[in-house]
């Protein structure tokens, strides 16, 4: 990083290596604030194409339901969209980390205390003591259900991502394309020259229908539903997909009103991304949101940390986790309210997009439409700030 809060971390990673599946995600203006923050945006833009636009259509017609132009002003500055690849992504943000400070295999099963620290159970038997125990573990986080979470529930929604690499330039303009409508909901936008990010999610015909695990038949399905639609720029982009870069998963939200009588914080341990806050990926911003809390919460413990207070030996621990308390309160105080707007809009974006009906189908095209897609701009003209409080420096 281009700048360090100087505070030393160990970061529990459970499987053997690096995490590359999802292939890509949208990363809208907040989220180019946070890696600003932490010195890795300007490489990140490098490798990855400007979106300037969304174009949103009705698959049946083929009616363009909204055109939003990117290339304005929100109130904390020019809009920016890219859809970076995760893989690219991980790897920026961990070689800025000192070596070994990622540990590799490594998943919580239990936590428990001792004094002023939390005592980390690993699968492989390793007990961690640590001062600070931050939950960044996923929508099955063990942290969020120590701290009294529920488990994500289902929407009754099922996704398809996928990524198609070409040899050649794609030829695709710098558009985010949405397809919505008759039950399901699909788009896709390029991440560079030669390679496409795209989804597809829907309602599955009763509750206990599975996404495939099979990626050539998850294909087939996506080509299926895409078949009769008035818009085949995506089936072909479906078409292009070799079958191990398609994956399937369940889509879960958090109740947000979780977030606003939940322990987002208790004493020395805090959750943060999708530990805290998963939500629908309708608009885009579970990995934004994520990125946001990084950055709030490094601020929110530095302050706590660096301050210098005298006591006396014996009572060092206990200062300390007091100062921990109450940094990471004001983390928790700050990221409340914005999850819950985030999993809220982004529940009732999905609902209106993909529902079916006459009457609903009119109004998302004819009235609804503009306002839907401009709801993307406004969730991410948001601004978490830098690393360091300036009155540290």
């Amino acid at each position: 990083m281009s700048l360090t809060l100087g505070i030393k971390s160990l970061v529990l990673e459970s499987s053997a290596n690096l995490r590359v599946t999802g292939f890509a995600f949208g990363v809208w203006t907040n989220a180019w604030k946070a890696l600003d923050a932490v010195g890795i945006g300007d490489s990140l833009r490098q490798q990855h194409e400007w979106i300037d636009g969304l174009v949103a259509t009705t698959p049946i017609t083929g009616q363009m339901g909204a055109q939003i132009s990117f290339k304005s002003k929100g109130k904390h500055g020019d809009h920016e969209v890219r859809w970076v690849k995760r893989k690219l992504l991980l790897e920026a943000l961990a070689q800025e980390l000192p070596q070994g400070t990622i540990r590799f295999s490594s998943k919580v099963v239990s936590i428990d205390e001792s004094d002023y620290f939390k005592l980390v159970y690993l699968n492989d038997g390793t007990i961690i003591k640590t001062k600070v125990l931050i939950g960044c573990d996923g929508v099955n986080s063990v942290v969020a259900k120590w701290l009294g979470f529920k488990t994500p529930v289902f929407t009754n929604r099922l996704a398809i991502r996928g990524y198609a690499n070409f040899n050649l330039r794609h030829g695709y303009s710098s558009k985010f394309f949405q397809f919505f409508g008759n039950g399901f909901r699909s788009g896709l936008a390029p991440c560079d020259d030669k390679s496409i990010y795209w989804f597809f999610t829907w309602t599955p015909n009763t509750p206990d229908e599975k996404p495939e695990e099979n990626p050539t038949k998850l294909k087939q399905f996506a080509l299926n539903k895409l078949e009769n639609t008035a818009y085949q720029h995506q089936r072909a982009v479906v078409e292009a997909t070799e079958p191990n870069n398609i994956v399937a998963s369940p889509l879960r939200y958090r109740h947000p009103w979780e977030l606003i009588w939940g322990n987002v914080s208790k004493g020395n341990v805090c959750v943060a991304g999708d530990a805290l806050h998963p939500m629908t990926p309708d608009l885009a911003q579970g990995g934004c949101a994520a990125l946001e809390d990084g950055v709030v919460l490094a601020r929110c413990l530095a302050e706590a940390l660096k301050k210098q207070v005298i006591v006396a030996n014996e009572d060092i621990d206990k200062e300390e986790f007091k100062r921990i308390e109450i940094g990471l309160k004001k983390y928790a105080s700050q990221r409340r309210w914005r999850g819950f707007q985030l999993i809220t809009t982004g529940y009732l974006v999905g609902f209106i997009q993909q529902s079916d009906g006459k009457l609903m189908n009119f109004l998302r095209d004819r009235i609804l439409g503009k306002f839907l897609a401009g709801l993307l701009l406004k969730c991410s003209d948001f601004d978490c700030g830098n690393l360091f409080n300036m009155s540290l420096i």
